[in-house]
């Protein structure tokens, strides 16, 4: 289980940025990117790790490193987390998706084996929500491999109280022997400015390329 502290916020340097962004109706501000996938799609070859785990993997990783990545509101009091975990998309044979739940782990293949069994959960359920309840300490990620967008937004009830980041990835591109794929990033700007995005960027490349 994760453990999470609370932020006290009488001595927080982002205080005002906090209740500024928050009082917004969208609070929600996102960007589209481009990354190169050449290392990190060979890599999950090599390994017999299927490519969307992969790169699901190390999309925890980077989150897991920035702290920012790391703050959720609950209650609209901030919290850290210690570990982050995923709720991702997945599509069953009927072209339908269900809500995940996939634990991160810094074992590559112990985490492979989440991800397989959670596929394999959904894949046998029906609906939208396949669990109970969800943990707060989670990205929303999902994967559009059909289409290579330069731009993306997300469906949101703005009176729902949400705080976790969405990232997005989209179709694999190959051209001369370069895989590049686009991602897109969308968090609350009263906990995540631009700066963390482009740190948040700069670590996944750099774990995509190892």
């Amino acid at each position: 289980m994760s453990i999470k502290t609370k932020i006290d916020l009488e001595i927080w340097n982002r205080k005002e940025h906090f209740e500024f962004f928050s009082k917004m109706e969208e609070p929600f501000w996102g960007i589209t990117t481009t990354l190169d996938v050449t290392q990190a799609y060979h890599k999950a070859k090599s390994l017999s790790i299927s490519f969307f785990t992969y790169y699901l993997y190390q999309t925890l990783c980077a989150v897991n490193s920035v702290e920012n990545f790391k703050l959720r509101i609950l209650n609209n009091d901030v919290y850290l987390f210690d570990t982050i975990d995923a709720s991702a998309t997945v599509m069953r044979n009927d072209t339908t998706f269900g809500f995940s739940y996939m634990k991160f782990d810094k074992d590559l293949q112990l985490f492979q084996s989440i991800v397989l069994d959670e596929i394999n959960r959904i894949e046998q359920t029906t609906g939208l929500f396949t669990k109970l309840d969800f943990p707060e300490n989670l990205i929303h990620f999902s994967a559009l491999p059909w289409v290579d967008f330069s731009a993306l937004s997300h469906a949101r009830g703005f009176s729902y109280p949400d705080s976790c980041p969405k990232i997005s990835w989209g179709k694999l591109i190959d051209i001369d022997n370069k895989k590049t794929m686009a991602v897109s990033i969308h968090v609350h700007h009263g906990l995540v400015d631009g700066y963390h995005v482009g740190v948040f960027v700069e670590k996944l490349q750099e774990l995509l390329n190892s």
